[in-house]
């Protein structure tokens, strides 16, 4: 088989799953359930006692996987139009560049969104900074623009309340004043965090009688998937490294002031994620037990921050100076504004820009300046990663 051949055959099948894997923790969000399949395997090594105690909901079978489609293909759609923006701009510069490959990743024991997403591989060196501007930029714009669509659609079309009562029945005897009643009760499940965008339809374009509660946004599908894209966007739109918002930042202010704002907006990323596991009177206790096993807590975050830092800089010594000093600023803040805290959930990707995709940008022969129209297309885009960043994206209960 040659080659070419082998990697369009990996590349359909990759797509393929992912169609599976994404229309599969869709309706698991939607239904807040598993798959009949898994089910069953948790009684075959379970015994009976599985039925409750390891799945506690209902299993679903096909009728639930065709329901999960409302959410893979609005969102595959918004990955895939992200993907073919920066596939066809790099093509339009004869830049080299494969199609996408898709992640599938489905764990059926807790739940997912089904894929770790696409990415396309540059197989030219590119050599001018104005390409890494317009090829960074491409994809962010392109998927930010269907996932408005998507949204729009979304709080347009909201179902009528009654409708939540198809995915929780036991809600329904309290009727739609359920809140007051359920949560207080039942606690768990997951709020997604406001952003700039999200606020705007939910206050401006969804009708009030028909938007869900904060708790519920999960169960509706066209809502999540816009809201996951927003994310994915803001992400993708973090000035750092060569990441999306990395190009746009490098193409708009050149590399020796990319190279000095890149680690400066890491620090204040990796300050803001880790800002509030260690405060001020973490340690004021009076078990020598807990003490030292926060200390030891502590040591091991401190070497967190130093291998994130590692890359950025040649000498070791500098890299652990910065994460004292990035410790220090937080347990000093933390005793200013004792009531602030960051988001935890960062720190993976903190970790992956810092130890895999690098802070600072690969040095391009070709440093025209931007012109006009590409410098207020970067403004938008920074305006974009505004409106769609959520400081505290997912909450759990």
């Amino acid at each position: 088989m040659q080659s070419n051949t082998r990697t369009y055959l990996i590349q359909s099948i990759l797509f393929i799953v992912t169609i599976i894997t994404t229309t599969m923790a869709g309706a698991e969000w939607m239904y807040g359930n598993i798959f009949s399949f898994v089910y069953d395997f948790f009684r075959y090594i379970g015994g009976e006692s599985a039925d409750t105690q390891v799945i506690p909901h209902k299993a679903m079978g096909w009728a639930e996987f065709i329901s999960g489609f409302q959410f893979s293909i609005p969102f595959l759609v918004i990955l895939t139009v992200h993907e073919f923006g920066h596939y066809f701009v790099a093509r339009a510069h004869q830049v080299k560049v494969t199609l996408p490959y898709y992640i599938p990743l489905w764990f059926g024991f807790t739940q997912s969104i089904g894929t770790m997403g696409a990415f396309i591989r540059i197989t030219s060196v590119v050599k001018s900074r104005l390409k890494f501007f317009d090829i960074g930029i491409a994809g962010p714009l392109a998927g930010f623009l269907v996932a408005l669509v998507v949204l729009w659609y979304g709080f347009t079309h909201l179902p009528p309340p009654e409708f939540i009562f198809t995915i929780h029945p036991e809600y329904a005897k309290f009727g739609l004043n359920y809140p007051q009643f359920v949560y207080e009760n039942a606690p768990g499940g997951l709020i997604l965090g406001d952003n700039i965008l999200f606020w705007l339809f939910k206050t401006y374009i969804a009708d009030p009688a028909r938007l869900p509660h904060a708790n519920e946004i999960i169960h509706y599908p066209y809502l999540f998937a816009g809201y996951l894209a927003l994310f994915f966007t803001s992400l993708n739109l973090i000035p750092i490294g060569q990441l999306d918002g990395g190009h746009v930042l490098y193409g708009l202010i050149g590399k020796k002031k990319f190279n000095f704002a890149a680690p400066i907006l890491f620090g204040i990323f990796a300050f803001y994620a880790g800002f509030g596991l260690f405060r001020h009177d973490s340690f004021a206790t009076g078990s020598s037990e807990v003490f030292y096993e926060q200390l030891f807590y502590l040591f091991l975050y401190i070497y967190f921050l130093y291998i994130c830092y590692r890359r950025i800089t040649d000498i070791p010594s500098t890299s652990l100076m910065i994460a004292l000093i990035i410790v220090v600023g937080q347990f000093a803040l933390s005793y200013i504004r004792p009531d602030w805290e960051g988001y935890s959930g960062f720190l993976p990707f903190v970790f992956i820009l810092g130890r895999f995709l690098g802070v600072k940008h690969p040095e391009t022969e070709e440093n025209e300046p931007m012109d006009l129209p590409r410098i207020i297309l970067g403004i938008f885009a920074l305006i974009i990663f505004i409106i769609s960043f959520s400081p505290k994206p997912f909450i759990e209960l």
